[in-house]
């Protein structure tokens, strides 16, 4: 028996609270639900324009997480969902992930959805081997592709080899303020640029070829219905990251994803598909709270869009992706030039942006609570790992690690 308290190492958690994963996830699916009778939501057995079948690589947080809620919950569709976890014991935890899906999966089934999830290394053919063989058994082919896979590390299936990702600026230093959520304090931190391989390693990990690979060899294997739609997620944000971002090693990966979502796009004319990338907001994640500048930006940027009323986190953001993109009224994706779905628009909104302008060069220790969303920093960054979850009691001692109820 023990209580769980948030352990943090250097702007990283690195424990996680089952009941607080659980309890987020039920609160995500509670906003689905609501959403669905707000909006009048049809699911495709009420008659609607609706997915009913979705595979979500990568289901387990964020915005994988998310699709995969908004998909189930709000569209009525059967998911299955992949991604690789450190399963709880009766002693010690899992990570966030396997108490989220495990949640999932108890809520989908009292919902009479189907759900399967599968713990696996979602980069490998075995994986994509046991996906296959799932959907025969089930019968199904899938509607919806959602490829939200972030990983450090990525084995070539064909080679074995291991390729490393890092998030390094190209060719000059990025200096940069790191704030520290929880204290509040900046260091000022220097990245080095990308050198030997960092560069094609990070776009082995990172970029579209995994997702290329999983789109063929689910069309190759028949489980690809009429109209299927695939969609990964990316991120551009604002001028200030992208020496370190946009414009870095990650930067060069999204821009391979990108480039391979017109491929994808083409092999799926066919049966009268479509491959998009979606362009979505900044969240405070495991990996953005560590990269220098981004955490600043992201308070700074809270705090205004909270004051417009046009914050969102991930399934606010997800919800009017699916509602507002992907099954519009006129069944048609609004897309940009590059034929990516833009919903990122209300953060790179000129008017917020040019607030950000404003505040972010006065941000110092001093001034940090005036122009940042410290609170909301810090809330999202304990949330991540099931702390600071509305609804649950932290003076609960938990008996069972790998227990949600």
């Amino acid at each position: 028996m023990a209580i769980i308290k948030p352990m943090i190492r250097s702007n990283i958690c690195i424990n996680s609270h089952p009941l607080g994963c659980a309890q987020d996830t039920r609160n995500q699916i509670a906003y689905a639900v609501a959403q669905k009778a707000k909006r009048g939501t049809k699911t495709a057995a009420e008659g609607g324009y609706a997915p009913k079948n979705v595979l979500v690589l990568g289901c387990s947080t964020g915005y994988g997480l998310a699709s995969r809620i908004s998909a189930a919950f709000e569209y009525g569709a059967d998911t299955i969902g992949v991604s690789f976890e450190k399963e709880a014991t009766e002693t010690k935890a899992g990570t966030p992930g396997f108490y989220n899906n495990m949640t999932f999966d108890k809520e989908a089934q009292k919902a009479g959805l189907k759900s399967k999830t599968f713990n696996m290394d979602a980069f490998s053919d075995e994986c994509r081997q046991a996906v296959i063989d799932e959907a025969k058994k089930q019968g199904i082919k899938f509607d919806l592709i959602i490829y939200s896979l972030a990983s450090p590390v990525r084995t070539d299936p064909d080679t074995k080899v291991m390729y490393r990702s890092v998030i390094k600026p190209i060719g000059s230093t990025f200096t940069g303020p790191a704030l520290d959520m929880m204290t509040g304090k900046i260091a000022i931190q220097e990245v080095k640029p990308a050198e030997g391989d960092d560069i094609p390693n990070t776009v082995k990990v990172m970029g579209g070829e995994d997702w290329e690979r999983w789109i063929k060899q689910l069309k190759e294997a028949d489980v690809l219905a009429d109209g299927v739609r695939t969609l990964a997620y990316s991120y551009i944000g604002p001028k200030y990251s992208h020496p370190i971002y946009r414009d870095g090693t990650i930067g060069e990966a999204k821009k391979d994803l990108e480039a391979r979502a017109h491929n994808i796009d083409s092999s799926l004319k066919g049966l009268n598909g479509a491959a998009y990338v979606s362009v979505n907001k900044g969240l405070v994640t495991r990996s953005s709270a560590v990269i220098p500048i981004i955490a600043q930006y992201l308070g700074v940027l809270f705090k205004i869009m909270k004051a417009k009323g046009t914050h969102e986190g991930c399934i606010e953001q997800m919800e009017r992706l699916f509602a507002e993109r992907l099954y519009t009224a006129d069944k048609k994706v609004p897309v940009d030039s590059e034929n990516r779905i833009r919903i990122d628009d209300w953060e790179l909104d000129s008017a917020v942006q040019a607030e950000v302008d404003k505040a972010m060069p006065n941000v110092t220790e001093e001034t940090v609570n005036e122009y940042c969303d410290m609170e909301g920093l810090r809330h999202d960054f304990l949330m991540i790992n099931g702390f600071e979850v509305p609804g649950v009691d932290y003076t609960k001692e938990i008996a069972k690690m790998n227990e949600i109820d």
